[in-house]
């Protein structure tokens, strides 16, 4: 029995997803190769409505055609101005909707018309028929709205039944929820929530803004917020460090040309250290941790009383959340799904569930590292000066692959030798855990004390570890490779990551998105012309002859490789076989 086609969307404020359950598992539907769609909407120069990458990358240059993160003004009465005309919260919500429809539609080669949509629990309910609104606009019929934590515990919990509390901490890219969730058999309930509409990772970019701002007032005695244009690149730029600084302890932001004042050109080279960074965001972190205990008194809980965190959202990958959290409540959060995609995911099966298919589990797994890898470095251990303090740098539960870089600092001037050492394991004490390899960096420049050393471990899908040494001043590297660094395994577990691995990525193919887009239209039209020619013998003389024509125009396109010229043939070649089937 066919069930009912229904998908799955998280409308997000920085990046929304449209994905739907295939066979009991679920398929986050790509447009182009990308899972991700950038919630941003345009008007080109041509007029042309612009959705997602096209009108993100147009922002930079033109801000006053482009609009980005409009879900935090859904809910609210005020218009926004997009290429000198007005449009309110729900149409451009609308057009990334109508969007995220037609990618699925393409995917499935059928028509979508049905939706569960995600929102923060934490919106208002205005701000929940605005999103319905919107829905409806884009020619969807919202079949449910959803929290997004109750999506994201959907996504993790589907083939796990047993009883927990699970506090979810839900920081995107211009909201924040935590929510405190209870599951037990098949019900999974927020039943407790507090957070901030307006408080997000686009928060974090303007922080980094401010700061460049500053740098280029103090260098150049120049106002940049007067250039739109200049701002819309400086915003861009801070995103783009942001996201390095999740994973290096350093950001570099250059931009050449970026102004003209007085005849001299301004060109922007600034470094960022991730330090100064998690120190301009400290007073946004406190607040979620606030948030945190407002949720947990609200559902009559105690820090203890949680069994797991889940992380989601692409902002909760800024390091400094997770090492909170963890101070907060001893454990380590778990982020083995992507926290970009678990909501789509569990919005996804909610839609299954309704339309009455079965579930047999999350299909967005990614292996995982079960081990925390670090080094030794000399700190404080107990209240007391100690050689050997365990630093952990790749945490265990972290998806692969993976790579973390951390800073260290030579201890004398003149310091010729650093020595390394990588351990496996959780102890504070890095002796009572596994040494796993170690080398030397010889050689370093006649420095003071304290020059910086970057460390930089990555971890790959095999299990394969490497490790590298550099001084930054200098560029001087040492680096070893560990291979099965995760061989630890029972046998059995890493045939179940293999499998995993196998089941995900598998399919995988990497290609430009030109050449991914090109192929998948060549797939659909081989597979349509195959289908036709089989109902060719039960066709009527008349369409029959609509049939030929069609193939033949399918066939001489794909001779010629003019890939445009298919989509007129695939669309009635799709129609005819829709009447005959049905």
């Amino acid at each position: 029995m066919e069930h009912e086609i229904i998908v799955g969307i998280d409308l997000g404020t920085t990046n929304s997803e449209i994905a739907i359950v295939e066979n009991g598992k679920v398929t986050i539907i790509k447009d182009a190769g990308h899972e991700i769609l950038p919630s941003f909407v345009g008007i080109s120069d041509d007029d042309e409505i612009l959705v997602g990458e096209p009108a993100k990358n147009q922002y930079v240059l033109y801000p006053e055609k482009t609009i980005k993160s409009i879900k935090r003004k859904m809910g609210e009465e005020n218009t926004v101005e997009m290429a000198g005309k007005s449009y309110t919260p729900q149409e451009i919500s609308a057009i990334i909707l109508k969007r995220l429809k037609t990618i699925s539609e393409n995917y499935l080669n059928k028509p979508v018309t049905k939706a569960v949509i995600t929102v923060p629990a934490y919106f208002s309910d205005s701000q929940r028929q605005a999103t319905r609104e919107a829905g409806e606009i884009a020619g969807l019929e919202v079949v449910r709205m959803i929290n997004e934590p109750t999506a994201a515990a959907l996504s993790y919990e589907a083939e796990n039944q047993e009883q927990k509390h699970i506090l979810v901490y839900d920081l995107g890219g211009g909201t924040f929820d935590v929510s405190v969730v209870n599951i037990e058999d098949d019900v999974v309930e927020v039943v407790a929530s507090h957070g901030n509409n307006k408080l997000g990772g686009d928060d974090f970019d303007q922080k980094i803004a401010e700061y460049i701002v500053k740098h280029i007032q103090e260098q150049f005695s120049v106002d940049i917020r007067e250039s739109r244009k200049a701002m819309a690149r400086i915003n861009r730029a801070a995103e783009t460090a942001k996201r390095i600084l999740s994973d290096q302890p350093f950001a570099m932001i250059e931009e050449e040309y970026l102004h003209e004042h007085q005849g001299k050109q301004i060109n922007l080279s600034l470094e960022l250290a991730r330090e100064d960074y998690e120190e301009m965001i400290e007073d946004y972190i406190d607040e979620t941790l606030e948030a945190i205990h407002v949720a947990l008194n609200g559902a009559d809980l105690t820090a203890s009383d949680i069994d797991e965190i889940l992380l989601v959202g692409g902002s909760t990958r800024t390091p400094v959340i997770s090492q909170r959290l963890q101070t907060e409540f001893q454990k380590q959060p778990r982020s083995e799904i992507n926290p970009d995609l678990c909501v789509a995911a569990g919005a996804a099966i909610q839609a299954a569930i309704i339309a009455g298919e079965k579930i047999s589990g999350s299909a967005v797994l990614v292996d995982i590292t079960p081990y925390t890898y670090g080094t030794s470095a000399i700190g404080e251990l107990n209240g007391e000066f100690y050689p050997h303090m365990y630093v952990p740098i790749i945490h265990k539960n972290s998806p692969l692959p993976l790579s973390k870089t951390e800073l260290f600092f030579t201890m004398v001037d003149n310091q010729k030798i650093v020595e390394v050492q990588v351990f496996q394991g959780e102890d504070e004490d890095a002796l009572n855990n596994i040494q796993i390899g170690e080398f030397s960096i010889e050689g370093l420049s006649r420095a003071p004390a304290n020059s910086p050393i970057l460390l930089k471990l990555e971890l790959d899908l095999n299990g394969i570890l490497n490790v590298s040494a550099i001084e930054k001043n200098t560029g001087l590297k040492k680096s070893i490779t560990i291979d099965n660094a995760i061989s630890r395994f029972e046998e059995d577990e890493m045939e179940q990551a293999k499998q995993r691995i196998q089941e995900i990525f598998g399919e995988k193919v990497v290609e430009t998105t030109e050449e991914t887009a090109s192929n998948k239209v060549v797939v659909q039209a081989k597979a349509l012309v195959e289908k036709a020619e089989r109902l060719l013998d039960n066709a009527s003389a008349e369409d029959k002859e609509d049939i030929v024509d069609m193939i033949e125009a399918i066939n001489d396109a794909l001779t010629a490789k003019d890939f445009a010229a298919l989509d007129e043939p695939i669309e009635q070649l799709s129609d005819i076989i829709y009447y005959l089937e049905s």
